[in-house]
């Protein structure tokens, strides 16, 4: 592999992880709570039922 495709193909990797990233609603909006409601209960993570709580419940 040559520099330049070493480069190129890690700033394409760089900019997928960002753009996926950026999809994600930040914890405690209400796009985020709606997500959550919306979320089996099963699947959700002791991190997200605490924020959940703390940002959507007891506001």
């Amino acid at each position: 592999m040559t520099n330049t495709l070493r480069i190129l193909t890690s700033l394409l990797v760089l900019a997928s992880v960002l753009t996926l990233t950026a999809c994600a609603p930040e914890v405690g909006s209400p796009e985020w709570c709606k997500s959550i409601e919306e979320k089996p209960k099963g699947d959700l993570t002791m991190n997200e039922a605490k924020d959940y709580a703390k940002h959507c419940v007891f506001k």
